[in-house]
């Protein structure tokens, strides 16, 4: 892999800021962005009475445990526009999660808004090696999903050329990297494997591809799948962060120099961490339930979100600001089996470790009586044998390591539904799962 550490000039002064100056930068922003919400949003003029709050009251960062949080339910109870603070004239862009249960989410943006997101994805693209004239690959979904139109005007501002394939049709994607030659792909993490599954189906190296740099986010992904695909491409992959209910795709972003954990855009999003039971904030280092409040976002203000993600906030290495770890799940897909809370990337890094199987499994979760079961169904890789004493390894690596039961069954190469977004891991058959 070519060395991509950032030349002289590549930062912007706010990452080399020190932590004052950075500090001083977020407290004005963050007075006006309490203002501005309880000015403008009538949601947030009523929930800051309540809890008899006003920006005044933010003295200093810390002040910000006073206000009250917000929660992704909140956007369905005041659907579609009601938790907005300019009027809906001026907002340019929605986007929208539908909901299965329940009403969607709806967010919008000023077109001031959409040029701060194009900025921070563009510096999240450079900070993962990319430079201006690089060929971009976007396949993320495009459409109200924000992660394919957020990476494709976050390419164009960095000056870089875009090929905005979306998701599916894996055979064109292989096809449209080998023809048009991209630097660098953009694409969920799953999603990727199963590009590389369709490079190996045509018989395409996919070392010799031209891919020097995979951005991936959308779903959490561990460091054991990282290492699996710099192998298969001979590439750097970093991860990108982002939520819609904040801006979308870059929020945060892994620097390619060190991919030792996702540093914070802190100059636009101010972050903490939670316990997810009492609310408490806690110190750096400990980890908890991730907390977004926007520092510059006109259109809709999230005071205090909380994201549900899993992680902590470390010290600033490549950069100043504040490095998120990987997310290692969420509050809200954590499996809870015979007492264990058990999340899918603990299952994922366990089959990554079993020679002879593919990175494409799983899980259903069913009831026998009173007791809980585990099923984990993953590929056998191509041409492996001994499948039996794989199922062997990979049941005694979850039972040692995360500490559940878990019965194996080892399917045929191809067998289990591949995602062209999100991979969907889990199946809860239990009653009332």
């Amino acid at each position: 892999m070519e060395d991509l550490a950032p030349r002289p000039g590549d930062l912007e002064p706010i990452e080399q800021a020190s932590r004052d100056e950075l500090a001083a930068l977020q407290l004005q922003r963050l007075r006006w962005s309490l203002n501005h919400a309880y000015e403008n949003s009538p949601f947030y003029s009523a929930r800051f009475d309540a809890a008899g709050v006003r920006s005044e009251h933010l003295t200093r960062l810390e002040d910000l445990a006073k206000f009250p949080f917000t929660v992704k339910t909140d956007l369905r109870d005041n659907y579609p526009f009601g938790m907005f603070a300019v009027s809906r004239e001026n907002i340019v862009r929605l986007h929208s999660y539908s909901g299965t249960t329940c009403k969607p989410t709806v967010v919008g943006y000023t077109q001031r808004d959409i040029s701060n997101w194009a900025d921070l994805v563009a510096r999240s693209i450079r900070a993962s090696g990319g430079r201006r004239g690089d060929i971009v690959h976007i396949a993320y979904g495009y459409g109200l999903f924000t992660g394919g139109l957020g990476a494709h005007y976050g390419a164009e501002r960095l000056g870089c050329t875009v090929v905005p394939v979306s998701g599916g049709m894996t055979e064109r994607q292989v096809r449209l990297i080998v023809d048009l030659q991209p630097r660098i792909i953009m694409v969920p993490p799953s999603y990727m494997l199963s590009i590389l599954d369709e490079f190996r189906r045509q018989g395409v190296d996919p070392r010799a591809s031209s891919l020097a740099v995979g951005i991936f986010g959308a779903e959490p992904w561990t460091n054991a799948m990282r290492t699996e695909i710099e192998l298969a491409f001979d590439m750097h992959a970093v991860d990108i962060y982002g939520l819609s209910e904040i801006m979308g795709p870059g929020v945060a972003n892994e620097c390619v120099e060190t991919k030792d954990g996702l540093h914070i855009w802190e100059d636009h999003f101010y972050p903490e961490i939670i316990d997810p039971a009492t609310g408490r904030v806690l110190p750096d280092g400990e980890r908890g339930e991730l907390v977004f409040t926007t520092l510059t976002k006109e259109g809709l203000p999230m005071i205090r979100y909380r994201t549900r993600d899993l992680t902590r906030l470390l010290p600033g290495t490549a950069r100043t600001m504040r490095r998120m770890e990987k997310i290692t799940g969420r509050s809200d897909d954590m499996m809870i089996l015979r007492g264990v809370n058990v999340f899918p990337t603990q299952i994922e890094e366990q089959v990554l470790k079993v020679k002879g199987l593919a990175p494409h499994f799983e899980i259903e979760l069913t009831r026998e009586g009173r007791l809980d079961e585990m099923i984990v169904r993953v590929e056998a890789a191509p041409g492996a044998s001994a499948r039996e004493a794989a199922a062997r390894e990979l049941a005694h690596h979850v039972k040692s390591v995360v500490g559940v039961s878990a019965r194996v069954l080892i399917c045929e190469p191809g067998a289990l539904p591949r995602s062209e977004g999100k991979a969907r891991r889990v199946i809860d058959k239990r009653p009332g799962g």
